[in-house]
């Protein structure tokens, strides 16, 4: 019989489910259908399939919400388009200026010099030079020592050496090992060393064993300096040809608004400006007793400082 031949096609409605292979497309979806309706139910829809409107099923909703604002001809957004800003107003502007103008902190204004001296002569009526001395041999001997090293420390070190040494004709003669040990304690003695034996050579040599008087005589000579001239000058001979600048003198007149300088050339030209003539060495040993008593440098005693209310600085 013809259903029994062999080899005979079998109908679609036994065939074996599933994708065939090597189709796709619409004739894929085709004869998916028609097993579908070969098996007795209606014809199943490709998932390839497009709608009449030509869109996949997916894309139809997003097509529908696009399309009202295409219909309206909204403009695409611009991805480039430059911010737009609001000018200021006039008064937002004089704000800025205003702000930007102003300093950040506002400080005191600086310190009196009159009465800042005035202030410190009454808290510190005896201040005077600190290093132990008879002449000005003994004062400029101690003045080069004091450098990098205290006062206190060159008082108990200098009673021995001026007993071994007591002048400057005596120094000259000096034995070099013998001098460093008497000075050790003092730091830098190896320095410190040369510079009091050309010293005593050069006031021997220039004039005549006797410790000169005049600030060019004085800074010609071996380890003396502007500064070691000015306390010689001030506190031997007494006279005010500049203003001592030491560390508590610099941390005070910045902090007390009378420079801004770091430099103790500039730093002394500064307070010679402000200060009378007749003041200049006595108000080098105010701002050192006041450096060394209240306006310590890490831990200023601003409440109990009686500058305190005309200094710049104060914390109080």
């Amino acid at each position: 019989m013809a259903g029994e031949r062999k080899g005979a096609r079998q109908p679609l409605s036994q065939a074996r489910p599933g994708r065939p292979k090597g189709g796709s497309g619409k004739g894929a979806g085709a004869r998916t259908a028609a097993a579908g309706a070969g098996a007795g139910g209606p014809p199943r829809k490709s998932k390839l399939a497009k709608s009449a409107h030509g869109v996949p099923p997916k894309s139809r909703g997003a097509a529908k919400k696009r399309a009202p604002a295409e219909s309206r001809g909204a403009a695409p957004p611009l991805t480039s388009s430059p911010k737009t800003t609001r000018p200021p107003s006039p008064k937002s502007r004089a704000g800025a200026h205003s702000a930007a103008s102003a300093p950040r902190s506002r400080r005191k204004p600086p310190a009196p010099p009159d009465e800042t001296f005035r202030r410190l002569h009454e808290t510190y009526p005896d201040a005077h030079c600190a290093l132990h001395h008879q002449n000005a041999y003994q004062l400029l001997v101690a003045t080069i020592l004091s450098a990098q090293c205290t006062d206190a420390r060159v008082n108990m070190v200098t009673p021995a050496l001026f007993a071994r040494f007591p002048d400057a004709a005596a120094l000259a003669d000096a034995d070099p090992g013998e001098l460093e040990e008497l000075i050790r304690s003092t730091g830098f003695f190896r320095s410190k060393t040369r510079s009091l034996i050309g010293m005593a050579r050069g006031v021997v040599e220039r004039h005549h064993g006797q410790i000169p008087d005049e600030m060019d005589a004085l800074t010609k000579l071996p380890g003396v300096g502007r500064k070691t001239a000015n306390v010689i000058l001030g506190n031997a001979f007494g006279k005010n040809e500049g203003v001592v600048v030491d560390t508590h003198v610099t941390r005070l007149s910045n902090r007390l608004g009378l420079t801004t300088e770091q430099d103790p050339v500039r730093i002394e030209q500064d307070l010679m400006r402000q200060f009378p003539r007749a003041q200049w060495t006595l108000l080098s040993h105010l701002l050192i007793d006041h450096g060394r008593a209240i306006c310590i440098a890490r831990a200023p005693k601003c409440p109990v400082c009686p500058l305190a209310d005309i200094c710049p600085s104060a914390l109080v």
